[in-house]
């Protein structure tokens, strides 16, 4: 499986928060540009469905946005107040390194912190609500006003990029922010160029959708052809859940409701057959792409599958095995569609 940490790895260079995706899509699209029997094609709003047939009837997604943020204001101080993109725990990104991208390109680094955040001198730093209002990134520049940061022309509007600290460890835990949904899109890159050199894949096609952190990530783009949509999507991990960081999760529920009974039982007895270890899960609070097709109004059989991450839209954690059973299941699934 070091082929997908690889490609993972890849990914995760490139920064690609929800609204600026297509440095991302681009790159996916240059690994296949010269496979002839691919059918190859980017949507409107900047998503990407790479086939092995015109009219798919099997259709594997996942996503290749991330969590992020804008920069809502620049404040008479110089630092930079924000907008998130997605939801996440800003105390989980407290002290992590950024970087600004301004609307001409030019990159800026920083850091995301609590405002006054020096424990000599404020004595609540330890206590203080971590909220957009409390916090801030502080510029890496000369900057003490708003207008030093204008003349660098930073404004609002300007994406910022959180690092993602990638490690591989001996013991084979992949550790990187954003593994969701980039674990699975590296698992979606690997088994295309498997597929390629095999003949079990007429009727299927890969989709990777841009908008899913923010809910409509899968609401267009699915080809009218589709009968069946298999999300690849990162598994929770937490009190009350089966999910394990070497295991690949079958989920019969999230907070949208069921998935669908036909799919998901299929998914377990491929699993139980090939010896793929895997648990069948609930999510309490998530949704998916799956999800948004479906409110969208796509007649589709819906399942949902993914590698366990432990602390999802934090510092995110997942082991080689569970991204190897993912790939495993999701091929077995499409050789026996």
């Amino acid at each position: 499986m070091k082929e997908i940490v690889k490609t993972l790895e890849e990914l995760l260079k490139i920064n690609s928060p929800t609204g600026f995706t297509d440095d991302v899509i681009k790159h996916i699209e240059n690994i296949f540009k010269s496979e002839e029997k691919l059918f190859i094609r980017k949507t409107n709003k900047g998503s990407l469905l790479i086939s092995f047939c015109e009219k798919p009837e099997l259709v594997i997604t996942g996503h290749i946005d991330t969590l992020g943020a804008m920069v809502k204001e620049v404040r008479n101080d110089g630092t930079l107040g924000i907008t998130q993109l997605g939801s996440y725990p800003l105390n989980s990104f407290e002290g992590e390194y950024v970087t600004i991208r301004n609307s001409a390109g030019k990159l800026f680094r920083g850091a995301f912190l609590l405002n006054n955040p020096a424990s000599h001198v404020n004595r609540k730093v330890g206590t203080a609500e971590r909220n957009p209002d409390t916090m801030s990134v502080r510029l890496d520049e000369l900057v003490n006003s708003s207008k030093d940061v204008i003349k660098l022309g930073i404004n609002t509007g300007d994406f910022i990029f959180y690092d993602t600290r990638f490690e591989y460890t001996k013991s084979g835990f992949v550790k990187s922010r954003f593994l969701d949904d980039k674990a699975c899109a590296a698992v979606m890159i690997e088994l295309i160029k498997a597929l390629c050199k095999s003949r079990n894949n007429q009727k299927t096609g890969f989709y990777f959708s841009n908008y899913e952190e923010v809910g409509h990530g899968s609401c267009t783009g699915i080809p009218d052809s589709a009968i069946e949509l298999l999300v690849l999507d990162m598994a929770v991990i937490g009190d009350g859940c089966t999910g394990k960081e070497d295991a690949v999760s079958i989920c019969a529920k999230d907070s949208s409701g069921p998935y669908d009974f036909k799919v998901t039982n299929k998914l377990r007895k491929l699993a139980e057959k090939k010896k793929i270890n895997y648990v069948v899960d609930i999510y309490p609070y998530y949704g998916s792409d799956g999800s948004a097709a479906l409110l969208a109004g796509y007649d589709l059989r819906v399942g949902l599958i993914g590698p366990g991450v432990s602390a999802s839209h934090g510092v995110e954690r997942t082991h080689q095995n569970a991204l190897k059973e993912t790939f495993n299941l999701t091929k077995a699934y499409i050789e026996n569609f």
